[in-house]
């Protein structure tokens, strides 16, 4: 192989990770400390959404291995049941047993 193809290789390799760099909910609530604060990409269906005109509002997300509320900040909030991408900061509120609060503050969505 060729430097130059080894090269094209890599870059396309690159460009196809960064495409399809999702992590699995339940891979973030499992460990939700090495998650907070950081930029988290998700896909999964919406479960229940709660919108309010101008200010936004919060919907749930589920993708079979557990589920997060988003939180969005305007542009309204996607219908039950739709398929969507999710990118934005995870925020882990509070934990208390097996009890916990995780939030995904919106940065990007798009439907799916």
């Amino acid at each position: 192989m060729s430097i130059r193809g080894a090269v094209v290789g890599l870059v396309f390799l690159t460009t196809l990770g960064g495409c399809a760099g999702t992590t699995r909910i339940g891979t973030i609530l499992d460990d939700p400390s090495r998650f907070d604060g950081r930029t988290v990409r998700v896909d999964g269906e919406v479960t229940e959404s709660f919108g309010l005109p101008v200010v936004g509002g919060a919907y749930r997300i589920s993708d079979g291995s557990g589920t997060l509320t988003v939180v969005s900040e305007g542009g309204g909030v996607p219908r039950q049941g739709a398929e969507v991408r999710v990118e934005g900061t995870f925020w882990s509120v509070f934990q208390l047993g097996n009890a916990s609060l995780s939030v995904i503050q919106e940065r990007d969505r798009s439907v799916r």
